[in-house]
């Protein structure tokens, strides 16, 4: 009884270390990914360590939903979501509303085509896949209050969208209010801390303002300064075995030969993932305190140790951090 009053005062004094501190307890985390993947291929690995931690046990991903409108990004989630064995995994796009269409044809060795070319998908085009909104509330209605986890690696527009939305079929809650009731934490890697101008906030910034204002739970962010410091992908290139068996290595193989980049890719995307699904300790600890962004899509922060928002800082050499990461994306799928 005395641990549960303590626990209580806690939660109310720091909610955003409560939800953490209760995270780390509860397997598996309840999880839906909302990536722009592609040209970028960080969500290939974003994508693989979160795979490998569903195999693990320590994830069940409920929905795997593009931010970006390219024809080839539902297909590529769909080619990771089958060789891992998830092929019913839901997906969804944006529809309706505006987003960011970051177009893959401006790649030399075009991995994404290579994937959506030589693995299985059931979605001819990202404009063929079910609304990311729906999505979202179709999948949030059905789980139990405070139980999700939302890991964005791209741009906020789906959000902006979802709490826009009204009741539908699936709830009659507004989009705001069933967030606070099943969402206990969102992870996003976006901003770069504590101030300044970055890819994900500004690619469309009104969305990243709204969900920075309006956002009803607490919320991780993994800052540009973070995956830019870790470079992983040279192990999965390495791995045996030829392109065409392997989506990961095929990715990973193909930009690599093109981003001329010896030590490998930042790891962005990867960092918010983890983060998501095995909480900050022991690779980061978190700042505390409230992230504003501005019509232009600058960032900026405002300590407060009681802040509903957080941005992880560096808590073991990059080294330790790498290898954590690496290790997850060049875990084989657990046959199925």
């Amino acid at each position: 009884m005395i641990r549960t009053i303590a626990f209580a005062l806690f939660a109310a004094l720091f909610p955003l270390a409560a939800v953490h501190a209760g995270t780390a307890g509860q397997r598996p985390v309840n999880l839906i990914l909302d990536t722009d993947i592609g040209p970028d291929y960080d969500d290939v690995g974003a994508m693989a360590l979160m795979h490998a931690l569903a195999d693990n046990g320590e994830a069940k991903i409920l929905a795997t939903v593009a931010c970006n409108t390219d024809a080839r990004v539902v297909p590529c989630i769909e080619v990771i979501n089958g060789w891992y064995g998830r092929k019913d995994i839901p997906v969804g796009a944006p529809k309706g509303y505006s987003a960011p269409r970051l177009t893959t044809s401006m790649l030399r060795t075009d991995w994404p085509g290579y994937l959506v070319s030589h693995f299985a998908h059931a979605t001819d085009s990202t404009a063929c896949a079910p609304s990311a909104v729906e999505t979202y509330r179709r999948v949030l209605s059905r789980q139990p209050d405070g139980s999700v986890t939302i890991c964005t690696l791209g741009f906020f527009s789906n959000l902006k969208a979802l709490l826009a939305s009204g009741p539908d079929r699936w709830s009659k809650l507004s989009g705001k209010d069933l967030v606070a009731k099943k969402v206990k934490l969102l992870v996003s890697m976006a901003g770069a801390f504590p101030n300044g101008y970055e890819f994900n906030v500004y690619w469309d910034a009104d969305a990243a303002r709204t969900v920075a204002d309006e956002w009803p739970t607490p919320i991780i962010f993994s800052g540009w300064e973070i995956g830019s410091e870790i470079f992983t992908g040279n192990a999965v290139r390495d791995l045996p075995g030829d392109i065409s068996a392997n989506p990961i290595k095929a990715a990973y193989t193909l930009a690599l030969s093109e981003d001329d980049r010896p030590h490998g890719r930042d790891s962005w995307d990867q960092t918010a993932a983890l983060v998501a699904i095995r909480g900050a300790a022991p690779w980061f600890t978190l700042r505390h305190g409230h992230m504003k962004v501005d019509g232009k899509g600058n960032n900026k922060w405002t300590d407060d140790p009681q802040g509903q928002h957080a941005y992880l800082v560096f808590a073991q050499p990059i080294k330790q951090v790498r290898d954590a990461i690496e290790a997850l994306m060049t875990q084989m799928p657990r046959k199925r």
